[in-house]
């Protein structure tokens, strides 16, 4: 009996049944393949972008659009937002776009269009589309030389969540966004080590910085090498104190010590620390002081400025060469002022060669004597090159460093001259014994 009427209602038999549903199975693929074959993929981006929209309205979901760019600025949130995403990829996902930037060490991996991704947050569900619209041919031809303009569509992510999260997405997880973002660009990013180039179109030619040095392999005093640790540490973490005071957010290393005491290996192992890229400004060849100002501008966040033997960098009597005055104007002026997170380091064989002007606080910040091996210093560069933590000729080697200065280049010279323990060891011995002859 039929169920709200007194009318017999006669089911289909079973194989009835499967036989319908084969029928319209084959039907929605029929369909499906008509659609793929006739029609345009812009046409179905559109429909898909249209029931989207049309299934955002009547949802409780809100929805945030981050374009691309704004105007003719790039989009930092976008940008940022590219970067995380492409870290969130899942094996489930179907399509992803890989290349490879010039500057960075691995592939960059993003989601591609129309691909949701599905996020959470503060236990949060956040869904990410990546979408697109044509640019209309109105657009002005200033605009299309360039940036947005130069595109023929414009690209969005349409961020969706439960409408009464709006608050914290905007003042908690989108911040979030633009941090990570930051911090996975930095984490991939390849260091460069730039010098000055005359023949460039910005005064500064580059190339990748590869340097192997560490704070590990350094061989340096323990005490001091962990208090620069700290140092370091202290200035990247102090940001907001910085501009809560109102000063520039950079700070001055000065290293001094005699020759081949790891001046530079320290700024290498430095900047392998923060992955900051690293300036090598050698003043005697900037040729004025407005070449040194546009030099100084030109250097980017998160980097190391390096000015070594500053004691012989000033010529007198020149007036077309850069002057001390000039340097210092600059130190306290216009470049500290250009950008966030610069650290200025100088190196010296002769700290009291340098005008005490420019050693106060303010520009060098911290002093560091950079001095002989010490037996610490030497277990260090024995663990690098020979792989040794103990030896019986240790003792030795302790007792001669006591009395014999000798440079950590000096050292690390003389285990390099064979992989057998045994004959490094005797070898470092013999040349320390030999020092201590000439003396």
């Amino acid at each position: 009996m039929g169920f709200f009427s007194g009318e017999t209602v006669t089911l289909p038999s079973y194989e009835n049944a499967l036989k319908l549903a084969g029928a319209l199975v084959s039907s929605a693929v029929v369909l499906r393949t008509v659609s793929d074959t006739l029609v345009p993929d812009s046409v179905t981006d559109y429909l898909r972008t249209r029931i989207r929209k049309i299934s955002t309205c009547l949802s409780s979901q809100a929805t945030v659009v981050i374009e691309e760019f704004d105007e003719l600025n790039p989009n930092q949130i976008f940008e940022a937002a590219n970067v995380y995403l492409g870290s969130r990829l899942s094996t489930s996902t179907q399509r992803t776009k890989v290349n490879k930037p010039a500057k960075e060490k691995e592939f960059t991996v993003t989601v591609d269009m129309n691909q949701p991704l599905v996020d959470s947050y503060e236990n949060v569900k956040l869904e990410w589309v990546l979408v697109s619209s044509p640019i209309k041919s109105s657009v002005s031809g200033r605009k299309r030389e360039n940036g947005a303009g130069s595109r023929s569509e414009l690209r969005y992510f349409e961020l969706s969540f439960h409408k009464k999260f709006k608050a914290m997405v905007m003042s908690s997880y989108l911040p979030y966004i633009l941090q990570q973002g930051k911090d996975i660009r930095e984490e991939k990013k390849a260091m460069k080590l730039h010098t000055v180039d005359y023949n460039g179109t910005d005064y500064w030619g580059s190339i990748t910085f590869d340097h192997p040095a560490s704070f590990d392999t350094m061989a340096m005093d323990q005490e001091m090498k962990k208090t620069l640790i700290d140092d370091l540490d202290k200035f990247i973490a102090m940001k907001d104190f910085y501009r809560s005071v109102g000063k520039a957010w950079k700070r001055g290393y000065l290293l001094y010590g005699p020759p081949g005491t790891g001046k530079s290996s320290l700024v290498a192992a430095m900047a392998n620390y923060l992955k900051f890229d690293v300036y090598d400004l050698d003043l005697k060849e900037v040729q004025c002081n407005s070449d040194l100002r546009r030099l100084l501008i030109g250097t980017s966040n998160r980097s190391i400025l390096v000015i070594e033997d500053i004691d012989n960098s000033f010529e007198t009597g020149e007036d077309d060469k850069v002057t001390l005055s000039g340097l210092l104007n600059f130190i306290d002026g216009l470049w500290s002022s250009c950008g966030d997170e610069r650290i200025l380091v100088m190196t010296t064989n002769h700290k009291d060669r340098i005008d005490p002007v420019l050693l106060r606080p303010g520009r060098m910040d911290v002093h560091l004597h950079m001095s002989y091996c010490s037996f610490s210093g030497f277990k260090t560069l024995a663990s690098n090159y020979l792989k040794l933590e103990e030896h019986y000729l240790f003792g030795k080697i302790e007792e001669l460093l006591k009395k014999i200065q000798a440079t950590p280049a000096e050292i690390a010279g003389e285990l390099m001259k064979s992989q057998d323990a045994e004959v490094s060891l005797q070898g470092l011995i013999n040349f320390l014994i030999n020092k201590t002859t000439a003396s």
